[in-house]
């Protein structure tokens, strides 16, 4: 039987951990709320043998049913607080239940937050379909002193419960065996119902009886929770309802609910449903959840006491990021950088050059494999240590719960130009790549402030600028790299904070704002988990150089190879050299008015990796001298620092601009996400430059 089952749950409760475990394929996990902004699908494992089914169901946990084998696929959906959508990543829930065909729900529950869960839960269960309650997070309310007896629960919801623990694993091989159990839609979807009072139930068949009339096949959704969503401000079920029921009805009968529930209980048709469920979800946990032991401070209490102190947040924060850097640059990243350098231009070129001298190849063939695409892509890979351990810190920060409580220190700041806290979170995730750090920003719900945090996704510092970075710091900043590339960090953020004030006072006026966030404890990350999420984020840079950054390898070689008197021409006389020449006196009040540097900024357009690329083609050297070395000819440390903070604020990748354009749907944003950098970057890079000079640096 081939199921798609729709995994749904409130942000931060686990729901892409889950994912991993009962797939065999991977998605990004961050501990914090709103990660997930898109659907993903994943194969589910196989199951183990029908005949241990017994081994690990409980009648009274809710089990009935024929076991099968579970052959499907599992929906990854966006974390959402309720099914009536505030924000585009909600939006994506609704649209999914409504249009997509799908058979199971599967719903991860934080046993330690539970009144606040089973609001999405009751209303997935007035959904109709076969629904599996997966109770995530029992280990956490254990340590909050409570337990939720799952079995009553799973008798009174008349659903299946099972008690997992979703980071390592414990308990999914039960649950995947659970939702293996076929169930009939009728059963589930009539054994439960809510009374929410004469009015809205009279207005509920009301509607019902419409679309009985108004259409004769079986509608793929119960009319009644439908009806629901209408009166709760569902606007993708309003436009669906729409569609078979004319406007003026559904206008009309809800004007007259909300007026009789105004007059009778003061609230408006929202908040009295709201009400209602509350209502049943109080007397629900009266017989499910158990006081264990007096609730004692926790250590994640004691922790944040201190890294989310008014004060002392944002330095905590500063020296979390001034050790990883340390780390990546000066301690570790730097000798394995150095060490695979050494290899790559060494010994690896010498053996491919021994082999191509050995079949004969051309020397035109030669130099395309030697000096465009080990020198162009090789020059990249070096960096891979560096990146791949700030990859394990920055992925470790995530897990843990620490990146969502310097959302919350930020808020203050953020508030005071025109953000909040939340925007935060995007840029964060932006430091990985651009592209999905714009994504995320599908998590935020005034509109004016998604597209702000969007367009200032590229002026955070990805981890493709980090071997431009590496690169320098080598060779100029030997003995601060992990302060210098600090100090480009913050000079991105800061500069993103300034220009959420100018936008918010000129373009976008500020209109108001609340920022919730839900602080996960703090938790040791699962090795495998985090292993893959580095995987993961590690094998999209190894991507793009097998991609990318290969063809740019070959179209620089090309464009130095072939010059307008000819092929095989001097690197001086080469198309690239024009190219790049073409531009450099634009760069020269920079300090980097060469033709190299012109040519790599012009390649830094199709992924910042290859400005390193181009700079490792154009000044190849096959011999003993490195590029670090030879950059110390071309540029002084001043002019260095001023290359470092161009490329970190200047015109973002081009998978960027789509990126932005396919979010904003907007062709003016999307321009000026492009031309204000290259004006912000001109400007900064001007001013370090003449400023330095003019003071003898």
């Amino acid at each position: 039987m081939m199921k798609k089952i729709a995994l749904i749950g409130n942000p931060n409760t686990g729901k892409t951990s889950l994912f991993n475990q009962l797939t065999s394929s991977y998605a990004y996990v961050g501990n914090w709320s709103g990660v997930t902004v898109e659907k993903k699908v994943g194969k589910l494992k196989p199951l183990v043998h029908p005949g241990e089914l017994s081994k690990y169901t409980d009648g009274a946990s809710g089990a009935s049913g024929q076991f099968r084998d579970l052959d499907g696929e599992l929906i990854d959906l966006p974390g959402v607080y309720t099914l009536n959508p505030l924000t585009n990543d909600e939006a994506v829930v609704s649209q999914f239940l409504i249009n997509e065909p799908f058979t199971d729900v599967l719903n991860i529950v934080d046993a330690s937050q539970l009144q606040r869960n089973l609001h999405l839960t009751l209303q997935l269960i007035e959904l109709g379909k076969p629904l599996v309650i997966g109770l995530n997070m029992v280990d956490v309310a254990k340590q909050h002193g409570m337990y939720i007896n799952y079995k009553r629960l799973s008798q009174k919801l008349k659903i299946p419960v099972i008690p997992i623990i979703a980071r390592t694993g414990k308990g999914c091989r039960q649950l995947t065996q659970q939702m293996a159990t076929t169930y009939t839609e009728t059963k589930t979807a009539q054994s439960f119902q809510i009374y929410y009072g004469h009015i809205i139930e009279k207005a509920i068949t009301r509607i019902e009886n419409e679309l009985t009339a108004k259409t004769k096949k079986r509608l793929p959704l119960p009319a009644r929770w439908l009806a629901l969503q209408f009166f709760e401000g569902n606007s993708r079920v309003y436009d669906y309802l729409q569609s078979i029921i004319a406007s003026p009805f559904l206008d009309q009968l809800y004007k007259e609910v909300q007026i009789a529930i105004k007059k009778t209980e003061s609230q408006t048709i929202h908040h009295y449903i709201y009400r209602k469920r509350n209502q049943y979800i109080q007397s629900l946990l009266v017989d499910v959840e158990e006081t264990t032991a007096p609730q004692a401070t926790t250590l994640t209490e004691k922790i944040d006491q201190v890294v989310t102190h008014r004060f002392l947040g944002i330095p905590i924060f500063l020296l979390t990021m001034f050790l990883v850097f340390m780390i990546t640059f000066d301690w570790l990243g730097f000798p394995l950088s150095d060490g695979l350098d050494k290899f790559l231009s060494g010994p690896f070129s010498e053996w491919t050059k021994i082999s191509l001298t050995q079949i004969n190849a051309s020397p035109y063939f030669e130099s395309l494999i030697i000096d465009g695409i080990i020198a162009g892509v090789g020059g990249v890979l070096v960096f891979i240590p560096q990146i791949i351990i700030m990859y394990i810190f920055i992925s470790f920060l995530e897990d843990s719960g620490y990146m969502a409580r310097v959302a919350l220190v930020m808020d203050r700041f953020m508030e005071n130009v025109g953000l909040n806290g939340k925007a935060f979170i995007p840029m964060i995730i932006g430091f990985g790549c651009n592209v999905p750090g714009v994504m995320a920003a599908r998590t935020i719900e005034q509109p004016r402030e998604r597209l702000l945090t969007m367009i200032l996704m590229p002026l955070m510092s990805c981890s493709a600028r980090l071997p431009v970075y590496a690169l320098f710091a080598a060779a100029f900043f030997a003995k601060n790299q992990a302060l210098i590339v600090l100090s480009l960090y913050v000079l991105g953020i800061a500069f993103a904070l300034i220009l959420a004030k100018v936008f918010t006072m000129t373009f976008l006026k500020n209109e108001s704002s609340i920022f919730v966030i839900e602080l996960p404890p703090y938790r040791l990350p699962h090795w495998s988990t985090l292993a893959r999420s580095v995987w993961d984020k590690g094998k999209v840079f190894i991507k793009k150089a097998g991609t990318i950054i290969f063809a740019g390898s070959v179209f620089i070689w090309l464009l130095t190879f072939v010059g307008p008197y000819g092929f095989d021409v001097e690197m001086n006389e080469s198309y690239l050299a024009v190219i790049g020449g073409v531009i450099a006196p634009i760069f020269e009040p920079l300090g980097f008015g060469s033709w190299q540097a012109g040519a790599a900024i012009i390649t830094g357009f199709l992924a910042k990796e290859v400005v390193v690329s181009t700079m490792n083609i154009v000044y190849y050297a096959p011999d003993v001298v490195t590029l670090q070395g030879l950059m110390t000819n071309h540029y002084t440390a001043l002019s260095a620092y001023s290359f470092m903070t161009f490329i970190l604020l200047y015109i973002p990748c081009m998978a960027t601009v789509a990126t932005i354009k396919k979010e904003t749907n907007s062709t003016k944003w999307t321009v000026v996400s492009v031309v204000y950098p290259f004006v912000l970057a001109y400007a900064l890079s001007f001013l370090i430059y003449q400023i330095g000079t003019f003071l003898g640096f």
